[in-house]
């Protein structure tokens, strides 16, 4: 069932030069998934963001520390956890990290809904792939399975990756957009973070 997943997962790894790369169901879960599975202590969100990113401090229990820095790309929140949300270059995955990328309607490849982990880490790798779908492997139905692993039910269902699959060589032949700094407000401003 999920076998256009694993072919879309190998796509988008070869893509962007990563060894591994984990299918979910958003690029703000995907980072959950990161900061949960590594334990992070501390995050550190700039100002110029989509509000997810700072949210999920919140939601975690994770002191938030805001920065101004003026990123591209990608920017590193915690333990090399990067949200990669408007990356799109070939061979552009930074070694030792794990890089959370979107497939939301406004970005490059767009899906509607989805995102992306990628990594070099087999351990981390499989751990991930476990945790977005409900603690299961993905390959046996969960009736049949002991379940061992806690997981957030974030995974990113075939018909996503089939879509993905289907846009992909021409999200890869078209000149993506370069986002800049200027396009997120300074959400530290904004009231639902004024009491953090």
């Amino acid at each position: 069932m999920f076998q256009k997943v694993t072919e879309f997962e190998e796509r988008i790894a070869e893509f962007f030069g990563a060894p591994y790369a984990v299918a979910v169901d958003s690029c703000t879960h995907g980072v959950e998934l990161c900061l949960r599975y590594k334990q992070s202590k501390k995050m550190v969100v700039p100002t110029r963001t989509y509000l997810s990113i700072a949210f999920l401090a919140k939601k975690l229990g994770i002191p938030l520390e805001w920065s101004s820095e003026e990123w591209t790309d990608y920017y590193e929140i915690a333990d090399k956890i990067y949200d990669a949300a408007v990356l799109w270059k070939r061979d552009s995955y930074v070694p030792g990290t794990m890089m959370s990328l979107s497939f939301q309607f406004q970005k490059h490849l767009n899906l509607g809904r989805g995102g992306m982990v990628l990594l070099d880490d087999k351990e981390s790798h499989d751990a991930l792939i476990h945790m977005s779908y409900d603690g299961r492997d993905r390959d046996t139905p969960w009736r049949d399975q002991n379940i061992k692993t806690y997981g957030y039910h974030y995974y990113m269902t075939p018909e996503t990756a089939l879509l993905g699959i289907e846009r992909l060589e021409d999200a890869i032949n078209r000149k993506p957009k370069q986002w800049v700094i200027s396009d997120w407000p300074d959400i530290s401003l904004m009231e639902v973070f004024r009491n953090d």
